[in-house]
């Protein structure tokens, strides 16, 4: 995995706060003495150490949910439910507390980080219907006295490794559908925001379910292939990078696993030349610059059609004139990015775009930011005139760097998006219905806007995009999150009737 490479292995000393893993309904310290810094990037310094399972480490964690998925398997659909209701009331209750621990983590202003958790836990309501989402079907009289009925049964033990990006919403996007289909789940979170796994873990035994159903793995790349290449994991779910999606995808289907592996996006945004170019600035600057642009769904270029692109440039900068950046405990509108290494990488970007020829409209480094000067800043940033041949249009950034590409009509707009390695997300702004419906009928994209910059779907439908942003088959949540979870059984049964006299060996036949 990419992060590893910035992991310290060290013991921690006695008077650093070391989060442990949770197996068994419980903490967990287990046998591997690494940890590696957790910070809080507003501030720059670490707050706490986590520690980084061994391969052994995770087996325990496995043979835990192994033991008690018999249980879970067996319990009634009722009880999952009443679980999984629980669960949701007490994450309401208490989703203040978990956004605090998101923004001293990731970074991220305290109103996003309830938005993280509201997008969560519209998973958990959908789960909550489980009763109606595993039924299966059932075909009378197939053949004389010959019903034929199909099961949907869990798989067993899964695992889920989840991104740093969205520390409470993409394990809560997998978790709660695994759960209430009658899973048990080993949950690897990113190393550098790890503590909301296990808050949510303890919530979880709080409202009934059992010790053992869900535990927790803290880890690097050691643990995440004890996860891929585990001969009692069925399942892996995991939300990154392309590369890394690639990998897992690759390793963990070669040990006979099925693999959902969200990866990378470069998402764009068209606009036409009749659209409302306020709407259009405003979604601009809400979908390139919030979560700090770390997120998969982010628009990270425009294409704006050249007979109103000055115009729209204009609007987009004097909107991010009114951001305000620092530490997401103030009241800010933007916070830090998650380590000083990916804050001086996406920065290095702005320094290509001027070599490639592009116009620097806003620089994010001169930001004044209301927060500790040692905090990960980078202000939102604006880049018009970008070359699609440059580094700055190509690649993922995973920052808050705007890009800006004129085209010259809509035909070059979506020309330019079929092209790309991505097929995440993508939005069109424009009053025209008639290019609206023409450019969701013809992109090529997982999931499409109009008028709507970030295009999650909601719960009961699915997450999932195209191309190099997805890997296997099902996507995220929503019907397929419940066929990904759960495997079919067809039964064939016959049941004789008082009158039947004599034996038939043969296959039955329609009379």
């Amino acid at each position: 995995m990419t992060d590893s490479a910035t992991l310290t292995e060290e013991t921690p000393s006695a008077t650093t706060a070391v989060l442990d893993h949770w197996v068994d309904g419980a903490p967990w310290s287990g046998a591997s003495a690494r940890t590696a810094p957790v910070f809080n990037p507003a501030l720059g310094r670490v707050q706490r150490e986590v520690r980084l399972a061994s391969t052994a480490d995770v087996d325990h964690a496995v043979a835990s949910a192994n033991a008690a998925w018999a249980q879970w398997r067996d319990a009634s659909i009722a009880k999952r439910q009443t679980v999984m209701f629980a669960f949701r009331e007490l994450l309401n209750e208490r989703k203040q507390e978990l956004a605090e621990i998101l923004t001293a983590e990731h970074g991220k202003v305290i109103s996003d980080a309830l938005g993280e958790i509201a997008r969560g836990m519209e998973v958990v309501e959908f789960a909550c219907g489980l009763g109606h989402l595993t039924k299966g079907a059932y075909s009378e009289n197939v053949s004389t006295g010959v019903d034929v009925y199909t099961l949907k049964q869990p798989l067993g033990v899964v695992g889920i490794i989840s991104p740093f990006n969205f520390p409470a919403m993409v394990p809560l996007w997998f978790f709660s559908i695994a759960l209430a289909a009658g899973n048990a789940v080993i949950l690897k979170p990113s190393e550098k925001d790890p503590s909301a796994a296990n808050w949510m873990a303890a919530l979880l035994k709080e409202a009934g379910l059992p010790d053992g159903v869900l535990n927790v793995v803290h880890g690097d790349k050691e643990s995440v292939d004890a996860l891929l290449e585990h001969p009692d994991v069925r399942a892996i779910s995991f939300v990154g990078s392309t590369p890394i999606a690639k990998y897992v995808y690759e390793t963990a289907t070669s040990h006979g696993k099925r693999v959902q592996a969200l990866g990378g996006a470069k998402n764009h945004m068209l606009v036409l030349p009749d659209a409302d170019l306020d709407l259009a600035a405003d979604a601009a600057v809400n979908a390139g610059f919030g979560s700090a642009g770390e997120r998969c769904m982010a628009i990270s270029v425009v294409l704006a059609v050249d007979s109103v692109a000055e115009a729209f440039v204009a609007k987009v900068s004097e909107r991010m004139g009114t951001l305000r950046t620092g530490d997401g405990t103030r009241g800010c509108d933007m916070g830090p990015l998650i380590t000083e290494v990916h804050r001086d990488k996406v920065a290095s970007y702005i320094d290509v775009a001027a070599s490639d020829g592009a116009s620097v409209v806003v620089d994010g480094r001169d930001v004044e930011v209301d927060g500790d000067p040692n905090g990960f800043w980078l202000g939102p940033t604006l880049i018009d005139r970008v070359p699609t041949s440059s580094t700055v249009y190509t690649d993922e950034i995973f920052g808050p760097v705007l890009s800006v590409v004129r085209v010259d009509g809509y035909e070059e707009g979506l020309g330019i998006i079929n092209a790309g390695r991505y097929g995440n997300g993508t939005a069109i702004f424009t009053n025209d219905g008639g290019a609206a419906r023409r450019f969701q009928r013809e992109v090529q994209v997982g999931m499409v806007g109009i008028n709507v910059p970030i295009p999650v779907p909601v719960a009961y439908h699915s997450f999932g995009g195209w191309k190099a942003s997805l890997f296997g088959d099902a996507k995220a949540y929503g019907p397929h999150g419940f066929d990904f979870f759960t495997q079919e059984k067809a039964v064939t049964s016959r049941w004789l009737d008082p009158s039947h006299g004599g034996l038939n060996l043969g296959f039955p036949q329609h009379t």
